[in-house]
């Protein structure tokens, strides 16, 4: 039998068949004029998207390596940071800061739930000296957004950077880089902005230039080295040439729908997954959803670790693990990037049977149909 494959994984995301025919195409040199134009046209794009007029720096990495290389040019040893921990990647920023040796003055919060403004102002106001705060937009492995702009509101009004990991949650939870004041923004490739995995973005403000170290603890990861050949436009060192090609078609992408349609497609996919999974019977794990995602806590009785093994085999479905202390009891549903409300009613559809199959009671049919209501309703996204 015929079985289609399914992505709604978390990163890496669909990628739109024109941006795939694209980077087929025969590859440029990176030192020509032909390359520089298309390298201007994707700097400024990631600059609106990203809602900024700051420095944007693109690397060759995963987002992990340039949330490693913020630490590696904005921290010394032994200088103070607060980091938000949260889920993976909370501690993921904790663990990177104390490899490079900066102390780590952690906030921990209950995975599935978003840190408190002031908590982040008591631990500042009880602080001498600390450099930065490290956040997380979207904290992919518990499916929660952290608010960035209070955050912000409380950074403002010291000298203290704010950073913030938005690998996952770029064009799915709002940012407002410049509006909100936010110093340091990190991106990568093969979430919202819809490539495969292999680059990753940097913002940097004035005061985050401000505060940078004198010389980075990493030679490839030099952000001077970057912003050094901005104007040019040049990278020091060989890009992904194609996938930098590929980004640019997919930037065009959102630009023709429109950011704030994109911000839009994606919190209407997310309510009606959120309405499809209630109406099974089934429990969020998050208490303050991202719209790039949906973490469900798995029935008593069925590991998530098998329930994504049969939604893949049996169906092509392809859907996310807990992460950590979470795998095999939460799963987790991507609405992220290149989807539409059909992708969401087959994931539904897939769910329903698959757990039906482990012996959970379930009217199928019933959780999709809750979605179909939303997703074909009055105010349905054309």
């Amino acid at each position: 039998m015929i079985k289609k494959r399914y992505l709604l994984t978390p990163g890496p995301t669909p990628i739109p068949p024109e941006v795939n025919l694209l980077m087929a195409e025969p590859i440029l040199h990176h030192r020509s004029p032909q390359f520089q134009e298309i390298l201007r046209k994707v700097l400024e794009g990631i600059k609106r998207v990203l809602k900024t007029k700051n420095d944007v720096l693109i690397f060759a990495s995963s987002g992990t390596g340039a949330m490693e290389a913020v630490v590696a040019n904005l921290v010394s040893p032994q200088e103070k940071v607060i980091v938000i921990r949260g889920g993976k990647f909370g501690e993921r920023w904790a663990e990177i800061c104390a490899t490079y040796g900066a102390k780590v003055i952690p906030i921990d919060v209950p995975w599935g739930k978003a840190v408190e403004a002031e908590e982040v102002e008591r631990s500042l106001d009880t602080t001498d000296s600390v450099k930065a705060v490290f956040a997380t937009l979207c904290e992919t492995s518990t499916g929660t957004v952290t608010d960035i702009r209070r955050l912000a509101e409380t950074t403002r009004k010291k000298e203290v950077l704010l950073v913030v990991d938005a690998i996952s949650g770029l064009c799915a939870d709002n940012l407002e880089t410049d509006n909100w004041g936010v110093d340091v923004v990190v991106a990568g490739s093969q979430k919202g902005l819809m490539l495969p995995p292999g680059l990753a973005f940097v913002s940097m403000s004035k005061k985050a230039w401000a505060l940078s170290k004198h010389t980075s603890s990493s030679y490839y990861f030099d952000f001077k080295k970057y912003q050094h050949l901005l104007s040019k436009p040049d990278t020091p060192f060989t890009p992904p040439i194609s996938l930098i090609i590929g980004l640019e078609r997919a930037l065009s992408l959102i630009e023709e729908e429109g950011l704030e349609n994109v911000l839009s497609r994606h919190r209407y996919l997310a309510n009606a997954v959120r309405e499809g999974i209630k109406a099974m019977g089934l429990e969020l794990f998050s208490t303050c959803p991202s719209n790039a995602l949906t973490a469900v806590i798995s029935p008593s009785g069925i590991s998530s670790t098998e329930l994504i093994r049969i939604m893949r085999d049996k169906f092509g479905i392809w859907i996310a693990n807990g992460q950590g202390k979470m795998k095999g009891k939460i799963f987790r549903i991507a609405h992220l990037g290149y989807m539409d409300r059909f992708d969401v009613i087959v994931a539904l559809s897939a769910l329903e049977m698959s757990l039906r199959e482990m012996g959970y009671k379930i009217e199928l049919g019933k959780g999709v149909g809750t979605a179909e209501r939303i997703l074909g309703g009055e105010n349905a996204q054309g």
